[in-house]
């Protein structure tokens, strides 16, 4: 893919800069969102639809088929809004260099967040996390869904990123291959705690 060292180079401070676990493979590229079939899409709704239920009895059937296909499809509109067309950290690269506006991790997580937000769900429960926030991994960034009051770990990771297109992965949060979550409150008082440490001993 890369045909100086320089190239190669770029991609890794691109990588760094855009903020998104490199958990995927930058080989090649992958097909357009739009190539998704609607057969294809209806079957992903239907699973998603599925793992959502098995979170717990109070979550209600229709909202979890209403939550399964705001999470397939919006990622997949705004994919083919972004013009993302190469594997996740290939675009990643794009954004950092002005070639595209859009679709890094963050974008994708906020666009579901928001998206599932609108829906007003009484039976299940949003959560932002990010993880790998404490390491020299770079951070990814997320949305998890779980029955509502329960504790996000019980949850269900809906990452329209780590494919590559805006193809929804799920999982899990305790059974994630890739990544360890943490909820965004407590990384983002980790930060500060860590920001005031450092400022007193200046």
């Amino acid at each position: 893919m890369f045909s100086r060292p320089a190239d190669a180079a770029l991609l890794a401070l691109a990588l760094l800069l855009a903020g998104c676990g490199a958990t995927v493979s930058t080989k090649g590229s992958v097909d357009a969102p739009s190539s998704v079939a609607a057969g294809a899409r209806e079957a992903r709704v239907a699973e998603v639809t599925q793992a959502l239920l098995a979170l717990g009895p109070s979550v209600d059937p229709a909202e979890a088929a209403r939550a399964a296909r705001i999470a397939v499809e919006v990622p997949l509109e705004r994919a083919r809004e972004w013009q993302v067309t190469d594997p996740p950290l290939v675009h990643n690269f794009k954004v950092v260099n002005g070639l595209r506006e859009k679709g890094v991790c963050q974008d994708f997580a906020d666009a579901l967040e928001i998206a599932l937000t609108a829906a007003r769900f009484r039976s299940l429960e949003l959560h932002r996390a990010i993880a790998n926030a404490r390491n020299l991994r770079l951070e990814h960034a997320t949305v998890i869904v779980t029955a509502r009051g329960a504790p996000m770990e019980s949850g269900l990771v809906l990452d329209p990123w780590r494919t590559g297109q805006g193809r929804l992965w799920v999982g899990r949060v305790t059974e994630d291959p890739d990544y360890q979550w943490e909820s965004r409150a407590a990384v983002r008082a980790w930060h500060a705690d860590w920001k005031a440490r450092a400022k007193a001993e200046t």
